[in-house]
């Protein structure tokens, strides 16, 4: 199989680095489909050849890249490099060799033009290669290396990699957040805000820079408990510092090892995204927080806003500092961030740009007047550009004017949903489906959601193609699973739920779900 063959077809549907795809994964494992059955490769059983496992990973991990890492990739230098790192168990050897290849070449000028982050690609495709190495079943392969660079924790990277594609602004949560560190010694620094308003991704985006120790809480796939926290932070903390039996250690304990560790004007960040989605027994702080903390030591929490039985911080020795958003006093910075998110889709975003461009032209609606009247639809929230601005490009409101956009996100959900038609009686099954994730909790693949909607799974996997935006795909040992995208989107249809609590239907999700459990475990 020819490298170039594959690099030109990846060529064609490049996107920029930046580019602002929404759901990425989704959108990536489609067009990946395409290129498998084009290129005749059987996900199920891979080739065994290393050159076969190499043109097979550059499908996997090229959708989406730049043009600029599928011509190194491209390189049969680079390749003989990374079979030569990989039989070594040395991916650092990779990087040196990759930084070397580069050197003095246009190549060079392109990557770091782009602002690629280059040991992270080196990476991913790495990671990517052991995976599909695995499925191949050949001895070839084996041992498998560790490919972790130790970028950042590696259950968490992809999220950290598609919460950053997008990030624009928020000067001023880290400018807060440094002078917190500067003038204590220790101490709790919460950002609040209502859903949508980048909380995720302003944590992303400083894990991304400063390479903190992390851990995203996540209700839709049961990362969200106390002992799951304790335990990835552990690991990252002990990899870290070199920690000695600490294997068992408390997350106090832990603290204590690590500030001894510190060198003079060094400190440590702990970032935890989404306390509001912890899940743990009344009694105590969330994720077992300790109440007071070593010199040095800080943690950059992430939440919506709360009430006082719900706050579960409680460190009377520790400064503790909150950064709400939604304060008066940031409203207009806020505001300022989202006109340049909208710029950068009306500017830079070769997706988007041309279609938004000529959607204004057909309304004689100016730059300014665009921006101006999007950011104050938006009431500050990016979750709603990054629906509402791509739908605009898709044709979703070509029978409207400026001033009819839905007004926030919560409108934006409910115009979507009777745009769908989803309070129709044909449309049933697309709400059986939707509800069956918001009962389910956690990703479960189409096939187990076509057996208790009890449709054909084809059919229910177009359902869930055309929610796709609204879903989050994970690939779950080798299997793709759904589960709700966003928790604003979850909450809107829980709200639904309530709302309609007495129709049948909704009845009858839970009524199936439990028949299929119990014929489950019969």
């Amino acid at each position: 199989m020819s490298i170039d063959l594959v690099v030109n077809a990846l060529k064609n549907i490049a996107k920029p680095a930046a580019s602002l795809v929404i759901n990425q994964a989704q959108h990536n494992e489609s067009v990946v489909r395409t290129l498998r059955k084009q290129f005749n490769f059987d996900p199920v059983q891979p080739p065994k050849d290393v050159d076969g496992v190499y043109v097979y990973s550059l499908i996997e991990y090229g959708v989406g890249k730049p043009e600029a890492i599928l011509n190194l990739f491209r390189e049969n230098k680079i390749k003989n490099a990374f079979w030569s790192a990989y039989t070594a168990n040395n991916p650092l050897g990779f990087c040196k060799e990759v930084e070397k290849f580069l050197q003095g070449k246009d190549l060079e000028y392109d990557i770091r033009l782009l602002r690629i982050k280059l040991r992270s690609q080196l990476e991913e495709f790495g990671e990517i290669f052991i995976q599909i190495a695995k499925k191949s079943k050949s001895k070839e392969f084996e041992p498998f290396p560790d490919w972790n660079l130790d970028e950042y924790p590696a259950e968490f990277k992809s999220l950290i990699r598609e919460k950053i594609r997008s990030f624009c602004g928020r000067k001023f949560v880290f400018e807060t957040f440094n002078q917190f560190i500067t003038k204590n010694r220790s101490g709790y620094f919460t950002v609040m805000g209502d859903a949508g308003m980048g909380k995720s991704t302003i944590a992303a985006k400083y894990i991304w820079d400063n390479k903190s120790p992390c851990y995203f809480n996540i209700r839709s796939d049961g990362r969200n408990r106390a002992e799951l926290f304790l335990d990835s932070i552990r690991k990252q903390l002990i990899k870290r510092y070199q920690l000695q039996n600490a294997e068992k250690a408390n997350l106090a304990d832990l603290l204590e090892q690590v500030s001894k560790k510190l060198t003079a004007g060094e400190h440590v960040v702990i970032v935890i995204d989404a306390l509001d989605e912890v899940e743990q027994e009344a009694g105590g702080n969330l994720l077992d927080l300790p109440p007071s903390l070593p010199e040095r030591v800080y943690f950059l929490l992430t939440r919506r806003p709360y009430t006082i039985d719900k706050k579960r911080l409680s460190a009377p020795d520790v400064p503790v500092e909150e950064l709400d958003l939604r304060g008066s006093q940031y409203i207009n910075l806020s505001r300022e961030d989202i006109k340049e998110y909208i710029r950068f889709f009306l500017n830079v975003d070769q997706d988007y740009k041309n279609a938004l461009r000529q959607w204004m032209q057909d309304r004689n609606i100016y730059d300014n007047d665009f921006v101006e009247q999007v950011a104050t639809k938006s009431e500050n929230n990016f979750m709603y550009l990054r629906y509402v601005l791509p739908g605009i490009t898709k044709g979703d409101y070509k029978d409207l004017i400026l001033k009819q956009l839905p007004d926030g996100l919560q409108e934006y959900y409910q115009d979507h949903w009777r745009r769908m038609g989803m309070d129709e009686k044909p449309q049933e099954v697309k709400v059986f489906i939707l509800f069956i994730l918001v009962e389910i909790g956690t990703p479960i693949p189409c096939e187990i959601i076509a057996a208790i909607a009890e449709q054909d799974e084809y059919n229910v996997q177009l359902v869930l193609d055309e929610w796709v935006e609204y879903l989050k795909l994970l690939n779950i040992e080798g299997e793709y699973c759904y589960s709700i995208y966003h928790a604003s989107f979850l909450d809107f249809l829980k709200y639904k739920r309530v709302l309609d609590s007495k129709r049948k239907l909704f009845q009858e999700v839970n009524q199936r779900i439990a028949e299929y459990l119990v014929q489950k475990m019969a």
